[in-house]
């Protein structure tokens, strides 16, 4: 089974870090705005004028342009960070719907506006099973890629890769529901048919107008990821590893196997 994912969610206090990837406690934050002085009229960008000034300065200290290039590094990166906050500023105006998480494994930053990440980009879902053949991954990669601006969209790319499971497996590929039904005739599991078909129909509702609407619905899309990968792993890697392991059998036990089977 794969490990158990936790798709990053303003409703959530632990999902998996949509930088590091791991499974842990996230810490969230509001917003204050500090607006900028007349001084400072527009954002601060570190670039290399900034860095140059500072190597350039002659009336600070070593230790103090030391500090002051450790920030530049940090700033010139381009990702949001935590600061020490200035002495004695009060900063009373509160930014609504915008919120920080901060990740306790990694102490990266990920950036919502209301409900929805905006940094860093994020493929979303579990990765794909290692078996899964490369041309299927690659959709299964796009449907996590766009999952967070349209479930919709990801649901009907993993629709697309069940259908090419369909021929991996031997099918046709042309009609999913055909295809199934031809992989039940030859003993599918019934659990394996069911995941089939949430997959089938879910992805056809996403692009037809019917009864489920994943806009307001990602959670429902985010599981199809699951039962892709456990269609997979029943269908393929664990076949090859029973394989595997048979392969392993000294060959005159696989004989014997073999004649009383009635396969020799």
């Amino acid at each position: 089974m794969a490990p158990k994912y936790v798709p990053p969610s303003v409703k959530e206090t632990a999902f998996n870090c949509p930088h590091c990837g791991a499974l842990t406690t996230q810490h969230w934050s509001n917003l204050c705005a500090d607006p900028l002085n007349e001084g400072h009229r527009v954002p601060r960008i570190m670039d290399k004028e900034t860095k140059n000034n500072i190597l350039a300065r002659s009336d600070i200290t070593a230790d103090i342009k030391q500090k002051l290039m450790g920030y530049w590094q940090k700033m010139a990166t381009g990702e949001p960070f935590i600061g020490d906050a200035t002495s004695g500023k009060y900063l009373n105006s509160n930014v609504h719907n915008l919120f920080i998480s901060v990740c306790f494994n990694c102490n990266r930053i990920a950036v919502w506006v209301n409900d929805k990440l905006i940094f860093p980009a994020l493929r979303m879902g579990p990765d794909p099973n290692s078996d899964m053949p490369l041309e299927i991954a690659d959709d299964f990669q796009e449907a996590r890629a766009i999952l967070n601006l349209s479930p919709r969209g990801s649901a009907a790319l993993l629709r697309l890769c069940v259908q090419k499971l369909c021929v991996a497996l031997g099918e046709k590929g042309k009609n999913i529901d055909d295809d199934i039904a031809k992989l039940v005739k030859k003993g599918l599991n019934p659990l394996v048919q069911k995941a089939l078909d949430i997959v089938r129909v879910i992805g056809n509702e996403a692009v037809h107008p019917g009864l489920i609407d994943l806009k307001d619905d990602p959670d429902t899309a985010n599981r199809l990821f699951d039962l892709v990968n456990a269609i997979c792993d029943q269908m393929i890697s664990h076949p090859k590893y029973v394989n595997e392991m048979y392969e392993k059998i000294p060959p005159e036990k696989r004989a014997a196997i073999e004649r009383r089977d009635g396969k020799s």
